[in-house]
């Protein structure tokens, strides 16, 4: 519960000679999963336009491990001389102990000055810029916030932030139309796994690159499974009838050189993580902050609520195992989302 008056929180978190402590994941430098760690830190307060969200469910994505690795300088550095910044335009830089996490999903404990739309006992989702979502209880700006509908599991709501929202910028930058036909890598991944979706509801052919044991999901969801690895580019031309309009790219690799083999030009490929493909102009790279912030969200929770969109959660674990988790993530076998759960 929570007092307004001594704040109070009790479900997990614990006194520390009068002051409250959440548990939340850190980090004291770069690394492998070993450097994480869940610690007692002091809560955060809601500062004006902010709320508190007590999480329920933060999901765990490929980009902290990048963060984590220390190789995150180098994508902001990429992106900024792709978007046209000086070269000696600073850059943001980690500062230790951090935190990790982006989406999260929960009830509302406390409201900051000039918040209107939010209340008390509200239950959202959405996203935090600070990367501090992985705790139990997280300051979050109001308006990186939606409402959580009432019949989405609390796991989902967790999810839908970083890898659906990468999912509808890519689909939206390569613009399918019925009667064309659009290739996605890692199909089954956190992002693949919606995009194949969105780009199905365009009235576009899909085709989907994953291994045989994701075949079955993809045509129950009207999705052409291809299996991935040797002969794939072969295999692509004979589910497409030879002609492939579009792709996108979810997993890296050589995937952008395989949407120019099958005939795909630059503009019509997109890729979430190939940062050097965009920089040689071989294609796009729209991704999570493409996609129209909380009115893209808004849009992609509607979707689900409806039952037109599925986000499969491969698996969950208690903010404790966040170590076992990331070595999940890093795998990058998994079908859906994995989650934490404070």
């Amino acid at each position: 519960m929570f007092e307004h008056e001594s704040c109070l929180y009790v479900g997990g978190s614990r006194r520390d000679h009068g002051r409250l402590r959440m548990k939340a994941v850190r980090f004291d430098h770069y690394g492998d999963v070993d450097v994480l760690d869940v610690r007692d830190v002091d809560d955060p307060v809601a500062a004006p336009g902010q709320v508190v969200v007590k999480v329920r469910a933060a999901a765990a994505n490929p980009g902290d491990i990048y963060v984590r690795e220390g190789l995150a300088e180098q994508a902001w550095a990429l992106r900024a001389r792709l978007s046209g910044r000086a070269s000696d335009t600073p850059l943001p830089s980690m500062t230790f102990p951090a935190g990790q996490g982006t989406d999260l999903a929960g009830q509302i404990v406390a409201v900051g000055a000039g918040v209107e739309r939010w209340h008390v006992g509200d239950d959202v989702l959405g996203w935090s810029d600070e990367r501090v979502s992985h705790a139990e209880l997280v300051a979050v700006a109001a308006d990186h916030l939606v409402a959580k509908p009432a019949g989405m599991s609390w796991e989902v709501a967790g999810s839908m932030y970083v890898a659906p929202m990468a999912a509808l910028a890519s689909v939206e930058t390569v613009s399918p139309v019925p009667g064309e036909t659009i290739v996605v890598s890692g199909a089954a991944g956190a992002v693949g796994v919606v995009a194949v979706q969105l780009a199905r509801r365009t009235g576009a052919a899909v085709i989907g690159l994953t291994s045989q044991a994701n075949h079955a999901w993809m045509r129950d969801h009207g999705i052409t499974p291809v299996t991935y690895g040797d002969g794939q580019a072969a295999r692509i031309r004979s589910a497409a009838g030879g002609r492939v309009d579009a792709f996108i790219d979810t997993f890296g690799a050589d995937y952008v050189d395989l949407a120019h083999e099958l005939g795909v030009p630059a503009k019509r490929v997109n890729t979430v993580v190939d940062f050097h493909a965009a920089l040689d102009g071989r294609a796009g790279i729209a991704g999570t902050n493409d996609a129209g912030g909380a009115a893209g969200l808004q849009r992609l929770v509607d979707l689900v609520a409806t039952g037109e969109l599925d986000i499969p959660i491969a698996a969950t674990y208690p903010l404790t195992n966040v170590r076992k988790a990331y070595q999940l993530v890093a795998e990058r076998r998994t079908h859906g989302k994995i989650v934490l759960v404070p």
